[in-house]
């Protein structure tokens, strides 16, 4: 019997050794977690039961847990380099098999999907063809790599702040070129379908108390000049805005004829202080045109674009303008990419817009200790571990993703170690059992 009780634990002590050894060897691997040998005893049994001081047998290895505490974040110098911090697994894709991991190398291949260092794909959710998030779709996630196309401008947002303690300039009519035919002016920046930015001035001139008039230029020329050469005058959109005693706009309507005393109007434009330029035609500068411009062969966006000044005051301080914003944007190139801790992947242009590209996903089992390990820092799910739930970083029990981080193996080596002693003191003693059992048995044979 003490043979079989010291090969068992021989038997017991070798696996004590490998599974100390493998965690020791994974000390430096991303992702890893180490494992625990479980050992137990042996009892030998009759029909009857164990009897009533049953000796041991031995003992039998139970069980190789993993032991899925947190390993340290350590940041990189990759974007996409991924770290969970909580609870969770990364799931990619192998031409179909999908398999969970905690170990974050990814990049992007030649068509600009996500994949890990083996060539998996990293999988979330993705966006569809006008690059809307597609909660609950889950597919292999890809950066969009190519050029992101222009966009012309569709509407202008703009605050200011009109001077009210201003007089009316002395000299007229109106000039653009002549700052004392003004009291104050703005511009932005617009685009055409081309990504062509094209300069949009605003001119204020008071005319009296809580009475403005706004002349609109594009790059110096009329946008709502509807003809189809480029127009050899200035004349700009003109347009009535009035104020209340309070400072805010309470009138705006265009101005049809300025010569008229007092200029004539068309119909009041509601809400006050919103209101739609139409289609203008984009030129450029050309010293061999008669009049100096030529058509570039863009468009502006059809139907115009809205222009919303509503929240502009007319107050006793300095004119200033304190927010504007447009939604048109030239031709750009991938800059970079960004990764939030929600798991949500931006990607940033050299034109200063941004793009969703897709949302990475975890996913969480009901029991962890189930899992198979398949290798490659990577486990596959089992019977035991239970159906993998998967929501974005940060939902319900699930960790935060930390951005251009790892998480380093969870092993302690001072433990292991330590471990890997005492279980070369338990194969030694186990194999003294052994030996003592043999000279036992080898005096009764020399018996005369």
């Amino acid at each position: 019997m003490s043979f079989n009780i010291g090969l068992s634990g021989l038997r017991a002590a070798t696996s004590d050794l490998n599974v100390t050894g493998n965690n020791i060897a994974n000390a430096g691997t991303a992702g890893f977690k180490q494992s625990r040998a479980e050992f137990a005893d042996v009892y030998a049994s009759s029909v009857l039961g164990t009897g009533k001081n049953p000796q041991g047998s031995g003992v039998l290895l139970g069980d190789v847990s993993q032991l899925f505490n947190q390993g340290n974040i350590n940041y990189t110098q990759n974007a996409l380099d991924l770290a969970i911090n909580g609870n969770g697994f990364f799931q990619v894709n192998n031409n179909g098999a999908l398999s969970y991991t905690r170990a974050g190398y990814f990049g992007t291949d030649r068509e600009g999907f996500i994949v890990d260092n083996f060539g998996y794909n990293l999988q979330g959710y993705t966006t569809d063809a006008n690059g809307v998030l597609q909660q609950g779709v889950v597919g292999n996630l890809q950066v969009q790599t190519a050029s992101q196309e222009p966009k012309a401008t569709t509407s202008i947002s703009q605050g200011f702040n009109l001077n009210s303690t201003l007089a009316s300039p002395t000299n007229t009519p109106f000039d653009p070129g002549d700052p004392t035919t003004y009291n104050s002016s703005t511009s932005t920046n617009i685009y055409d379908t081309q990504g062509n930015a094209h300069v949009l001035t605003q001119y204020f001139v008071k005319d009296a108390s809580n009475q403005w008039q706004m002349n609109i230029l594009i790059d110096g020329r009329s946008p709502s000049n509807p003809a189809a050469a480029v127009p050899a005058g200035t004349e700009p959109d003109r347009y009535q805005l009035n104020f209340d005693a309070a400072g805010q706009i309470s009138a705006l309507a265009q101005i049809t004829d300025i010569t008229a005393v007092p200029p004539t109007t068309g119909p009041a434009i509601t809400p006050a202080g919103q209101f739609t330029i139409g289609t203008w035609n984009p030129a450029a500068p050309d010293t061999g045109s008669p009049t100096g411009w030529s058509l570039n062969g863009a468009q502006s966006n059809p139907g115009g674009f809205t222009f919303d000044m509503r929240g502009s005051t007319q107050f006793s301080s300095a004119f200033a303008v304190n927010r504007v914003s447009q939604d048109g944007y030239t031709t750009g190139e991938l800059a970079g990419l960004e990764i939030d801790e929600t798991g949500v992947i931006f990607a940033r242009y050299t034109n200063g817009q941004s793009k969703v590209q897709g949302q990475v996903i975890l996913a969480n089992f009901a029991n962890v200790q189930g899992l198979t390990p398949v290798g490659k820092t990577q486990w596959v799910q089992s019977f035991e571990s239970g159906e993998p739930v998967r929501n974005p970083p940060g939902s319900g029990t699930l960790g935060s993703l930390q951005a251009g981080a790892l998480e380093d193996s969870n092993v302690e080596l001072s433990d292991q170690l330590v471990n890997l002693i005492v279980a070369q003191r338990n194969y030694q003693a186990n194999a003294k059992t052994i030996e003592t059992e043999s000279a036992i048995t080898q005096t009764i044979i020399n018996l005369r």
